[in-house]
């Protein structure tokens, strides 16, 4: 199983969105990254240089937000809506896109997915999908 360091997550994103501004051919990753880099233009100097991006701190005590971590919650969600898994959030996701628009249904799955994360960590238990899903439909109304 490969598993990105925070470092090669950074220098996806940073390529992906390189390649989307030269006009290269992008892999189908790479354009579904760039398509959500593109989207967030408040992000798209932090991806101008790999290397700055890759020294860069963002931690919470450095009071920035963090692009990477951001932009990849946004293709966690598309690839668990594209798969329904956790099952049933595809339809909460329809919903609350229907409702609110495909960008601000992300950005609330966000907000439900890192609280599963946070109380996942806290309780030291695994990752209550239910609790999430649940979160996403309390949204939709």
């Amino acid at each position: 199983m490969f598993t990105p360091s925070s470092n090669d997550v950074r220098r996806f994103f940073c390529e992906a969105w390189r390649k989307r501004r030269a006009g290269e051919i992008l892999t189908p990753m790479d354009a579904i990254a760039a398509d959500w880099i593109d989207q967030h233009p408040e992000y798209h100097d932090a991806l101008l240089d790999a290397d700055d991006a890759v020294a860069r701190d963002y931690s919470v005590e450095g009071g920035q937000p963090n692009p990477f971590l951001h932009l990849s919650m946004h293709l966690s969600i598309a690839e668990q809506i594209s798969v329904d898994q956790p099952r049933g959030i595809k339809a909460a996701h329809d919903a609350l896109a229907a409702r609110i628009g495909e960008h601000e249904a992300h950005h609330e799955i966000m907000e439900c997915l890192g609280e599963m994360i946070w109380t996942s960590q806290r309780s030291s238990l695994p990752p209550d999908a239910e609790a999430y899903i649940d979160c996403v439909r309390r949204r939709v109304r």
